[in-house]
């Protein structure tokens, strides 16, 4: 009875008017799925946005199949009304349904015919809460009601701010969990694999610490919620009921991927160095990329729409990692491989877009085996420069080992050559001891002589010394030494102070604050600190040479020609002597007639003279 049905269906439909024409037969025998795409579908584009269903059943005429129909031709601004005509069969023994393939769609309004010959209505899309939806699955799906047979309109209007890929297909429900238990089984794959993938490579990021390992696991994370947001994944397991994010998920997602991935390529490929301008331009790329970015994410969330725009930043990386391969750095080679396939990837999927390739699962899967290849070959890059660095390092250890060979052999040969000049030298060294031997015993008969004479020798230098020192005091004394003769005697100003602290503490210190004998030595060279009350007095304190402004050894001159009546010399002649100002000499011998003229001062006065004459022996 159905075959005979479908036969009389087929035979009559012809006769009647379009929408007649295109009928889907929904019966037994009926192929388990068709797919329909917007361009075998009739639909009905409202620009202004505001047709009802009553506008849409009352303007059949208007419903028009656009065969001729690409993505670029999409209105955003419209709405879509579809039309989906249906023939279904009686006693069917499958439950058939509906299905659109694009989960990014905004709204959908579903128009179902109910037996009373109204619609009932229903409401789904990715602004609704993953929960609203029929089913819980990342995808549309509506159950066919086979109670109403016959003729079926069923009416669609959808709505998004962005590119809807109208795709409806029209299955049994037993080939829909055979395609969705199959389509999630490949989906824990992929992502099982990315999981794999960035648990290794974070774990050898944690035994090596290379940022580049750090970076690669972020761009592969990146790669798997970018995934996810295209096959609706994430929408369904991450953050169903947060539909306003689940809006610019995808735009973060591949922001994050390409931000990572530029960083990991110039880590990876050593830009810095292998090509500094090139460097330059990812590290500008970065920049803009993520300002543009953040613009989006605060001010526009329109501009995630422009996703060809990826395709630049791509095809740079592309591009610098053969510019770096081509420059002799071997572990790019893989990473060219890499990025040539992910490239392809989105050159097919751009190309899917425009419709200038067919709509394929391939196809539309491609990115994701993309993804795939990508992401083993960069693992494969990773290793691969671990094992040139393994190599290299091999080599260099070799040569090392070789060189030390090399070495030790020399060293074998210079060692017997030594050990024969050795011998040689020994015979010869052994005659000479002889020889020596001989003129030792000569040398000892001679030296003895010699210490004789040197003897002698040192007792004419002691008296002739002691006549010098005898000479000098006498000079001293009667105070007519030159300046010169007076810097043999204080040749520094270390000599005048260790004169002074004879002078001053040679009896003994007492503090001149509070007669304590005991003290340490203080700040100053040659001054002291009592231990009681903690006076620290210099070596000058308390005397004529109080806060000079020049060096002691000028100033003891000056007081010895001052008290001495066979140098009298005029203050013009010390200044000129000592290289002093006029002044400064004038100012001293001031001070010290002013000290001289004193009881205290005479009697140091003549103390001094006694320390010059003790200080010469």
């Amino acid at each position: 009875m159905n075959s005979f049905c479908s036969i009389l269906y087929v035979l009559i439909v012809p006769l009647f008017s379009y929408p007649e024409r295109e009928r889907i037969f929904v019966e037994n025998n009926a192929d388990n799925e068709f797919i329909l795409t917007i361009n075998d579908l009739p639909i009905l584009i409202d620009s202004t946005g505001t047709l009802t269903l009553e506008d849409v059943l009352n303007n059949q005429s208007q419903f028009t199949i656009h065969t001729q129909f690409i993505p670029k031709d999409y209105c955003v601004p419209c709405s879509y009304w579809i039309k989906v005509p249906l023939l279904v069969g009686k006693d069917l023994e499958k439950q058939w349904m509906i299905e659109f393939y694009d989960q990014t769609i905004d709204h959908i309004t579903a128009y179902f015919p109910t037996k009373d010959g109204g619609y009932r209505e229903d409401h789904v899309g990715d602004y609704l809460p993953f929960k609203k939806k029929p089913f819980i699955h990342k995808n549309f799906e509506w159950l066919i009601d086979a109670d109403i047979t016959g003729n079926q309109n069923l009416y669609f209007r959808v709505k998004s701010h962005s590119y809807a890929d109208i795709r409806i297909a029209l299955r049994t429900v037993n080939r829909f969990i055979y395609y969705s238990l199959n389509e999630y089984f490949l989906y824990g794959l992929f992502y099982g694999m990315i999981f794999i993938i960035t648990l290794y490579n974070i774990l050898i990021y944690f035994a090596i610490r290379e940022q580049k390992y750090l970076f690669y696991t972020f761009y592969i994370l990146s790669v798997g919620v970018y995934a996810m947001c295209v096959d609706g994944i994430a929408y369904q397991y991450l953050w169903p009921n947060w539909p306003q994010w689940n809006q610019i998920a995808y735009g973060t997602a591949l922001f994050s991927l390409i931000f990572w991935s530029l960083l990991f390529s110039r880590r990876f490929l050593n830009t810095s160095v292998r090509a500094p301008k090139l460097d330059k331009l990812l590290t500008a790329t970065v920049v803009i990329r993520s300002g543009v970015f953040l613009f989006a994410l605060l001010f526009d969330h329109r501009l995630f729409e422009y996703r060809s725009i990826e395709i630049l930043p791509l095809t740079l990386i592309f591009y610098t990692s053969i510019h770096v391969w081509l420059r002799g750095y071997k572990p790019a080679r893989f990473f060219v491989l890499a990025y040539g396939i992910l490239f392809l990837g989105f050159l097919i999927k751009a190309l899917l877009y425009l419709s200038i390739i067919p709509f394929l699962i391939l196809s539309y899967y491609s990115l994701h085996a993309c993804f795939l290849l990508e992401m083993l070959f960069l693992t494969f890059a990773l290793s691969d420069r671990v094992r040139i660095l393994k190599s290299n390092r091999d080599r260099a250890l070799k040569r090392i080992i070789r060189q030390h060979q090399e070495n030790a052999e020399l060293k074998d040969k210079v060692n017997k050559e030594l050990e024969e000049k050795i011998r040689q030298r020994t015979k010869q060294l052994e005659e000479k001891n002889f020889q020596l031997a001989e003129t030792n015993q000569k040398l000892f008969e001679q030296t003895g002589e010699i210490n004789k004479i040197n003897s002698m020798l040192d007792l004419d230098n002691w008296k002739l010394k002691n006549n010098i020192k005898e000479i000098l005091q006498d000079r001293l004394i009667n105070k007519n030494l030159t300046l010169e003769e007076f810097k043999k005697i204080f040749p520094d100003q270390l000599t005048c102070y260790r004169f002074l602290d004879k002078l001053k503490w040679g009896n003994g210190y007492q503090c001149t604050k509070c007669g304590n004998t005991k003290y340490s030595d203080g700040q100053a060279m040659f001054s002291r600190r009592c231990t009681k009350c903690g006076y620290d007095e210099s070596i000058t304190s308390h005397t004529v040479f109080h806060r000079i402004k020049f060096p002691l050894q000028k100033a003891f001159y000056v007081l010895y020609v001052s008290n001495s009546p066979q140098n009298q010399f005029t203050l013009d002649e010390l200044s000129e002597m000592l290289d002093l100002r006029r002044n400064t000499i004038w100012s001293f011998k001031k001070k010290i007639e002013e000290v001289y003229n004193s009881e205290q001062g005479r009697s140091a006065t003549v103390q001094i003279q006694n320390l010059f004459s003790t200080h010469l022996n």
